[in-house]
């Protein structure tokens, strides 16, 4: 999520203050929101060594975010799982 549309105007103090230790802040945002068909893969490998991931996929799935890598899932995926939680 380098690129965090509608998110960056929010400080870094309480409910997002989890984006100032995201690692995709320091990676290429271009890898977090892939073309249709596109390679998801570097942008979950950089989630894969997050230590925010699990808030950053409870801020996407809270706000139902539809666009992009999330923490380490696609939009497919992050789908799939509030369809089983449902």
């Amino acid at each position: 999520m380098g690129f965090r549309p509608g998110l960056d105007d929010f400080s870094d103090e309480g409910e997002l203050g989890w984006q100032t230790d995201a690692l995709c802040a320091q990676t290429d945002p271009e890898a977090f929101f892939p073309e249709k068909g596109g390679s998801t893969r570097d942008a979950k490998k950089v989630c894969g060594a997050c230590n925010v991931k699990g808030q950053c996929l409870e801020y996407a799935l809270a706000n139902d975010e539809r666009f992009g890598i999330w923490g380490g899932l696609s939009e497919r995926e992050r789908r799939r799982l509030r369809k089983r939680a449902v």
